[in-house]
């Protein structure tokens, strides 16, 4: 796609390369406004739509309401944490594999898949307390 030049669009990508926390279109805003102090949030948008549509970002949903970006286009696993919303790069390696088995097990043509590992991260899993009934008397 022949896009015309955008220092706007160029500053979310080179902000979004320096992520791995795969920021939500808000965070992308909040920081893309320090060199753009007049970019509204729509244009932020836009842009991040754009740049995910055309394949040079990706759009992650990962049912929180928020759309997510990330800009490692690379076909990757993401885990989200269900306590504190976290997301992040899974490495699994099995990936190609399920590819494989379910266009193996599928009648029609399969490109590729999206998955989504979810639990607690190891942060929150270290922070819940563990429950003791010892203490409790009849």
């Amino acid at each position: 796609m022949n896009l015309k030049h955008s220092k706007q669009r160029e500053t979310i990508k080179e902000f979004l390369s320096t992520r791995k926390d795969h920021p939500t279109a808000d965070i992308v805003y909040t920081n893309v406004r320090k060199s753009f102090p007049n970019i509204s949030l729509g244009t932020v948008y836009r842009n991040l739509t754009l740049l995910a549509d055309i394949g040079e970002i990706t759009r992650l949903r990962v049912g929180d309401g928020a759309d997510r970006f990330d800009f490692d286009t690379s076909p990757h696993y993401h885990f989200v944490c269900s306590d504190c919303g976290r997301v992040s790069d899974f490495d699994f390696p099995f990936m190609e594999r399920m590819t494989q088995v379910a266009r193996e097990s599928f009648k029609g043509e399969i490109e590729g898949h999206i998955t989504y590992f979810y639990g607690r991260c190891e942060n929150c899993s270290k922070q819940q307390m563990p429950v003791c009934n010892a203490n409790y008397s009849i």
